[in-house]
């Protein structure tokens, strides 16, 4: 195997060389206290597959990715998915909620500018944390369903290309916020508390380019060569809903009112497939074709349209 690491060297070597690793290995599910263990052990203990694990390590260490073909070839996917998933996780939950508080601390509310920036912040954080979800509840339910053989009619393309945060956006976001606060808070005596905020924010920007570019590179080649091996799913009458013979244009089927009826009861697309044993994708096209009818898009407008038109009690609603 190419790189720079292989499975017989020390795990202990990986980490010495890159402080980067520590993240890296907590988000495959690998702990410290592995000892003198090489990389294939440790990864055997933790249940991980090990040429998935060095691959994303070789990965972050050759920056110009001359065997990326070979890389992809090596990759098991829903070990890089669950790696992905934790970086979320991490981002998230962690990392970037603890640089809120650190910023807290280091300037003075009382200033219109220091408001400015948590407020700068935390747009940032709710960017990143929608970008993220919307690849965990989007995206990842998309590889998987590839995984088992099956493709539907959007690509990896159309889905990320659907949604407003892009990768350059969101990094833009933090570059700007970094600048407003080199050039415009005035450093008093917790400047020492500040520049280590900033530290912070380089230190994550670096993780999360870094996070970016392997799913746009090594995550994104991996799900195209999925899609050209699955066999493109042809819709059926069950799995793209058309209108019933006689039925208005704009007139409700019955499927569509029934989907109405468990968004205003609180189920999840996820959940609805289930209880209606369709898919999901097919549950988001009758959300779409609903909000095509009725001009109504959020569950809370549908909601008080199932209430109002008897498709469900006030009792039934999740509140």
């Amino acid at each position: 195997m190419s790189g720079r690491y292989h499975e017989t060297d020390p795990m202990s070597d990986v980490i010495s060389d890159d402080y980067r690793m520590l993240q890296m290995i907590c988000r495959f599910g690998i702990t410290l206290g592995f000892g003198d263990q090489t990389v294939a052990e440790t990864c055997k203990a933790a249940n991980v597959d090990a040429t998935t694990f060095l691959t994303v390590v070789n990965f972050l260490q050759d920056t110009n990715h001359a065997h990326i073909n070979e890389m992809v070839e090596r990759i098991d996917m829903p070990t890089l998915l669950l790696y992905l998933r934790n970086s979320h996780t991490y981002f998230i939950d962690y990392r970037l909620p603890a640089i809120r508080r650190k910023l807290l601390q280091a300037i003075d509310m009382r200033s219109q500018i220091a408001v400015l920036i948590l407020k700068f912040y935390d747009e940032y954080m709710a960017e990143v944390t929608r970008h993220m979800q919307y690849e965990n509840t989007h995206v990842h339910p998309y590889v998987e369903q590839l995984l088992q053989g099956r493709r539907g009619p959007q690509s990896l393309a159309q889905l990320t290309s659907e949604h407003e945060g892009s990768h350059s956006s969101i990094d833009r976001s933090l570059t700007e916020l970094k600048n407003i606060i080199i050039k415009y808070y005035p450093s008093d005596q917790n400047a020492a508390l500040l520049g280590d905020v900033l530290m912070d924010i380089y230190m994550v920007e670096e993780d999360f380019l870094n996070h970016c570019h392997m799913e746009d590179t090594l995550f994104s080649q991996c799900v195209r060569r999925l899609e050209e091996e699955a066999p493109l799913n042809v819709p059926t009458r069950e799995e793209e809903p058309l209108p019933a013979k006689g039925e208005q244009e704009g007139a409700l089927s019955e499927r569509e009112r029934e989907v109405i009826r468990l968004v205003a009861m609180g189920l999840s697309n996820k959940e609805i497939a289930e209880r209606m044993f369709i898919s999901v994708n097919t549950v988001m096209t009758h959300r779409r074709n609903i909000s095509r009818k009725l001009d109504i898009h959020a569950a809370a407008g549908l909601t008080i349209y199932a209430i109002v038109n008897g498709i469900i009690s006030v009792e039934d609603v999740k509140l």
